[in-house]
């Protein structure tokens, strides 16, 4: 094993969280300002997922006083402290980039029973 392999299987995590895309989560994300750290969440749905490994990450979006905000998180970021998942949905996709499109109840994403 190299240099980078070993690198990369230090970097990963251990316990992966489960969720899926269509799922609304809230992410613990650790902000730093200055000397200081604190935790932040930001909470949405999972419109995509990319990649595998150690580059693998996931976009979360949501309507924040009716503007659509999208985040992008590395799934095994030291900074993504924890991954809630509220609730599940139903999807027939992989990605929901036609949610960005929709506005009001259309936007939904039905939830899975």
């Amino acid at each position: 094993m190299n240099k980078i392999d070993a690198f990369v299987n230090e970097q990963l995590k251990e316990t992966v969280p489960a969720f899926n895309i269509g799922d609304t989560v809230r992410i613990h994300n650790k902000i730093k300002e200055g000397t200081r750290e604190r935790i932040q969440m930001f909470e949405g749905t999972v419109i995509a997922r990319h990649g595998g490994g150690i580059s693998e990450t996931f976009t979360v979006r949501r309507v924040a006083y009716g503007c659509g905000v999208e985040k992008t998180f590395p799934l095994h970021s030291p900074h993504v402290v924890q991954v809630d998942v509220i609730r599940r949905g139903k999807v027939r996709r992989s990605k929901l980039y036609y949610l960005r499109d929709r506005v009001g109840k259309r936007s939904k994403v039905k939830e899975l029973i």
